[in-house]
Formats: structure tokens, sequence, C-alpha cells
């Protein structure tokens, strides 16, 4: 059953690089629930006569089996509820849209199946609100805030490293018991980081700048990166200061917005956005670039926030300025301000490509970068990790993102790899959550600074 004879058009496929259309999410349509139910039942009855997807997450085998258990196998038999199931299990990665999908925009069938899901989740979290263990899982800042004193990282660590601490966590979030959970610092990213000073123009000068980087950045540490493993901006800033490019600190940061989003809290991600854009938007003035050592923090802001806000000048300049660090690391490797110094060479390293660095376009340089260091093989892993924000912590969830994980897992454990990393330390935690060895992630940040011997 072909997808021209099922669905409008009758074109199979585009050639054309893939177009993202904004997200009309201040319009009155975007949550009209009946607009809704139509272009789901549009998108998923494309979406079965493709089937193309069946392979990147859980939301397509729940539509697709739903579908095949029917009488018709069509998706008229399919009942409502199970539409909001497959909206469940989207956890907005774009990996569809952007490697799969052979419908979206140009094409005139225009499918954007994340923007979908997202629309859907926006209508349900306005209809519904966001559920108390929702809130808790997506306010990193505050929960951060909180845990991190401390006395009180010391108790909170302990508890989640205890049978009875997951299980009454189990029992209250729904944060499956076998699920990684983050440790918390008191001594915070941005106080061992205090020396660097703050991105306000009288910090330091760049030493050398190129055509496409200024030679010096300020840092958003993001949440993960401030208070559950601070050593990555650690290592991030010792990295950049060795090739002679000046780091400081934005002089105030708050969460991207990203958990949010994957709520479809949009109203909390734009209350974010008014208080982070103002912040990085100075900096960029003051003649920094910015960089974030969490993918899904620069995809925040190079391609979610933008798509969410069009017509805002500020925004759209902060897009063009903020960098992942490999990214801006090889844009300097290219224009020759790239020191090799390198003191130790790193062997081989099974190397994790998370999805939210994929979609950004920007190519492999992670790889790239740690490439350059003598005596060091890179094979990279272009799978989902399984990890997805909360989705792989929850409860109901956990046994789908443990399958979606199993290939990378596999793939890390038959290489023999004397080093595995992802560019996502929560993925990388997925992915040690399903190998036998046990054997702890290394973030590529840390591998680059130890190949420095710094």
């Amino acid at each position: 059953m072909s997808t021209s004879q099922n669905t409008p058009g009758g074109r199979e496929g585009s050639l054309e690089a893939p177009t993202r259309h904004p997200l009309q999410w201040q319009t009155a349509e975007f949550y009209d629930e009946a607009a809704l139910h139509k272009e789901l039942e549009r998108v998923f009855e494309i979406c079965h006569g493709c089937r193309r997807c069946f392979s990147l997450c859980n939301a397509f085998p729940t539509l697709f089996d739903a579908i095949d258990e029917t009488s018709s196998g069509e998706l008229e038999g399919v009942e409502r509820k199970v539409f909001w199931q497959v909206v469940d299990h989207c956890y907005l990665c774009d990996m569809c849209f952007m490697t799969k999908c052979p419908y979206v925009p140009p094409h005139p069938w225009a499918l954007d199946f994340p923007h979908l899901m997202l629309r859907a989740k926006a209508v349900r979290t306005r209809k519904e609100g966001v559920s108390l263990r929702n809130r808790a899982l997506a306010a990193t800042e505050a929960v951060g805030r909180i845990a991190g004193i401390p006395v009180v990282a010391q108790v909170v660590n302990a508890v989640n490293r205890s049978s009875a601490g997951r299980a009454l966590l189990e029992k209250t979030l729904g944060v499956d018991a076998t699920a990684p959970v983050p440790q918390y610092h008191s001594r915070t990213a941005r106080k061992r980081l205090k020396r660097l000073g703050t991105a306000d123009g009288t910090d330091g000068e760049a030493v050398q700048a190129t055509a496409e980087t200024r030679g010096k950045v300020a840092l958003f540490t993001t949440c993960y990166g401030n208070r559950n493993e601070p050593e990555l901006n650690e290592d991030l800033a010792a990295v950049f200061e060795h090739n002679g490019i000046t780091v400081s600190l934005l002089a105030a940061e708050h969460c991207c917005g990203m958990p949010r989003l994957e709520l479809g809290d949009l109203e909390e991600v734009a209350r974010l956005k008014e208080q982070n854009i103002p912040q990085l938007l100075a900096a960029i003035d003051a003649g920094y670039d910015i960089v974030a050592p969490i993918p899904s923090c620069v995809l925040m802001f190079k391609q979610e926030l933008p798509l969410m806000f069009p017509e805002d000048a500020a925004v759209q300049r902060v897009a063009k300025r903020i960098f992942d660090p490999f990214e801006y690391l090889m844009l300097r490797h290219r224009a020759g301000a790239l020191r090799t110094d390198f003191k130790h060479p790193l062997g081989k390293v099974s190397y994790h490509v998370p999805c939210h660095l994929r979609v950004q376009n920007i190519g492999l340089k992670t790889r790239d970068v740690l490439a350059l260091v003598p005596g060091t093989t890179v094979e990279p892993i272009e799978r989902c990790s399984g990890h997805d924000g909360t989705y792989g912590v929850k409860k109901e969830f956990r046994a789908a993102s443990m399958k979606i994980g199993r290939p990378v897992m596999s793939r890390v454990e038959a290489s023999g790899a004397e080093h595995y990393a992802s560019d996502c330390p929560m993925a990388g935690h997925q992915i040690e959550s399903g190998l036998t060895s046990g054997a702890a992630p290394e973030h590529p940040l840390r591998l680059l600074r130890l190949a420095y011997g710094l």
C-alpha cells in the first residue's frame, strides 16, 4: 500500500534540504483541540503508509502496532487514547525530521512530526497543567539549588545511592529504581571557576580571533554542568585556556528551558528566555562568543528558541554566536589557531553522538578534534542512547528506553575501546547503566584535557 495512494499530494519524497517552519505557538489555532486531532490523523496516516521511522523510538512502533491490531488494519480503527500514548513516547529528539522523513517541508505534505508532538503536549499542558512529578523532574534549577546546599547535598546523594531511597523515589515520583540519577555538588562550577570573572567586556582580551571565532567565550555552565558535573566546565575552561581562548562566566544564567519544552510548557520556556537572552546578548555585545558543555542547551538557543521567536532579533543574534565546544575548537583548528601539542595518546575511543548534537547539523566535530590526537582512533555511534531527557528515568518508559539504547550499549561493550564517551553526560550514564562491566563514561572534554596533559 503506497503512501501516494493513501495520502494527498502523491509525491513520494523530496531531495531538497529540510526546511523547518517557525512554531506557531502563540496563535489560537495552535491550541484548538479539534484542529490538533485532525492534524494528528493526517500525519499518522502518512506515517502508517511510510513506516521508515519504525526503529527510531517507541512512538512509531506504538502507532504502527495499534493500527496493525485493528480489524481493518487502518488508522480509523485506532482509539484516541493511543494517540496520546504516541505523544508520550516522543521525546522531541528531532531525528525523524532530520534523518528519516521524506515528507518534511518543502514537500507539499509538510510533515513535522516533532513539532506536532510538541503541539499536542502544549495543548494538554494548557488544558491540564503540569503534574507534580513533571514539575519536579523539570525544575532542574530549583532542585539543584536546594540539593546543592552543603549538608543537604550529602544527604541527597546518600539517599539516591541507597536501595531504600531509590524505592522511595520510584514510589513518589515514578523514577525507576534502576535508572541513573545525578549527584549534586555544593561547590558548583560557577564557584569553582569564579576566578574567570564575568563576560562584561573588562575581563581579558582575545589572544587570537579568527574569521569565525572571536577568541574569547562566555561560558553558559548549564544546570547540569553547574551542579551535577561541575568538572565538565572545569575541563572546558582548561582546554580553551590552553588554546589561548579567554573564558569568562556569564553574569547570571538560568535553565535553558529544554526540560520545560519537552513538557509542552511553552509559557515557562518563554519566561526563561526572557531571563537568559539579555545576559547572553550582553556578553555578545561585549565581544564574546557563547559556549555550553551540554548539547541540549546549545540546541535550545541555536534552534528551539529561534523557531519559537522568529521575529525576536536578540534571539536570532544569540543563535548565531552560540557554539558546541568541539564545533568551536574545530573552527579554531581550521584557522590554524588550535594547539596540537598533545602529550598522551587516547588509544581507541568508542564515541556516542547524542541526538541533540546530530540535529545541529555541524558534523562530527568531537570525533574530528579527538582524532587529531596521535595514537587515537575514534569510532562514532550515531544511535539514540535511550536517555532522552526525563523519558529514560520514568518507570513506565524505562524498559523502552533500555531497548532503544541497547544497540549503543552493545557496540560500546564489543568495541574493546580504552575509553567510551558521549557529549551528553546523561546519555553517557544511560549507556553505563546497560553495560555488564559497569565501566564509567568519560566526557570528550575530559579526554581532550587528558590528551593535552593538563
